[in-house]
């Protein structure tokens, strides 16, 4: 049976003594991705929800319900506002079963029912017959499974899941990303997860927002965030390595949507849906996705669209690809980072100091208002 839910709304603001100028929405059903480097506010964020930690000003709605308005003085207590929080630590009592772990939290029910409730959440999350094990007896996924079910047990209006999967080892990661991604599609509660692996948020999050020193820098799709990245310190945040800055010239006559960018002594065709007036100076990026290398013996698509020219400084291997390091020729010390798959590095005996020639497809290079700062 899929649980109801209501969306939730945050706003928070403050100075000190830690900086925060969020704002974001989730919906039912919803899992948004908290991501930004350490110390932007993430877990900060989580507690002000929980009712753990209250901002100088702010607002947070779930549904028509106010947990918290400063402006008139409404703050209601944790307890008060149904929310399911799972620490990266999982804070079980090492003394009690992962069964009574869960009991904990099902204060509301009777103890005969509590029980059983109790049985229902770790069958759910796949830990039948370890329901006496304590603490120290379950391995750290298990452990985590322990505290999402504990979680669930407050029947919550909001999931807050801070680093979830930081203390367990790789296989067992995705295992749990696995385990989230099913509870993601029974429940029909607002999901909030804090997370710094960037592949984990684009696979599991519906939405993504991009927070830098308290602040919102980006909210939107994964997709959209990480190819689309509202400015400079966004791209960066998001794994974007190719930023450049330039000018824009104008339109292009070689399609309509289309503009020619000054970067250095090229010049380069832009598709594009921003609108920038000519002269303006911006900052602008291209994925390593939209860098195509040109094969010397068979030339591909798109390898007449703003070509590139440079000598190859570093080939990486990396699995089944080799991330590739550009130094662009002409002035600036420009470079430009793609993949290439392993087996057409080794086949055409790619090294470094190797010259090579690579297009930027236009479709991809997305422009973005010049951060000064940046």
């Amino acid at each position: 049976m899929r649980e109801r839910g209501q969306a939730i709304s945050v706003s928070l603001r403050q100075d000190s003594p830690i900086p925060l100028a969020a704002e974001l929405v989730c919906a039912p059903g919803e899992l948004t991705a908290l991501i930004g480097p350490s110390g932007s506010g993430k877990t900060s964020i989580l507690r002000c929800i929980a009712g753990l930690l209250r901002p100088r000003e702010g607002r947070i709605t779930c549904g028509p319900r106010v947990w918290l308005d400063s402006a008139s003085g409404i703050a209601l207590s944790p307890q008060e506002r149904r929310v399911g929080l799972v620490f990266q630590d999982y804070a079980l009592f090492p003394h009690l079963s992962a069964l009574d772990n869960v009991r904990e939290a099902l204060t509301h029910l009777p103890r005969t029912a509590g029980l059983g409730r109790a049985r229902e959440l770790l069958a759910r999350v796949r830990l039948e017959g370890l329901e006496r094990r304590r603490p120290t007896e379950l391995s750290g996924g298990q452990r985590q499974r322990v505290a999402l079910a504990r979680a669930l047990a407050r029947e919550p209006a909001v999931l807050l899941l801070d680093e979830p999967f930081s203390a367990v080892d790789q296989m067992t990661r995705r295992k749990l990303q696995e385990e989230l991604a099913r509870l993601h599609r029974e429940i029909r509660v607002p999901i909030l997860q804090v997370t710094h692996d960037l592949a984990e948020a684009s696979a599991l999050a519906d939405r993504m927002v991009v927070l830098s020193r308290g602040r919102t820098l980006q909210a939107g799709t994964p997709q959209e965030v990480i190819n689309r990245p509202r400015g400079r310190t966004a791209a960066r945040l998001v794994g974007q390595r190719n930023l450049f800055r330039g000018r824009v010239r104008g339109p292009a006559d070689d399609g309509p949507g289309r503009l020619l960018l000054e970067w250095g002594e090229r010049v380069l065709s832009v598709e594009t849906q921003e609108r920038f007036a000519p002269g303006t100076k911006v900052d602008w990026m291209v994925p390593a996705s939209a860098v195509l290398w040109h094969r010397p013996d068979r030339p591909v698509s798109g390898d007449r669209e703003n070509p590139v020219e440079g000598r190859m400084l570093e080939l990486l291997a990396l699995g089944d690809c080799w991330r590739v390091t550009l130094a662009v020729d002409g002035p600036g010390d420009h470079r430009l980072f793609f993949d290439l798959p392993a087996h057409a590095a080794r086949r055409h005996g790619l090294a470094a100091g190797d010259n090579a020639r690579v297009s930027l497809l236009g479709s991809a290079i997305h422009l973005m208002p010049m951060e000064e700062t940046a």
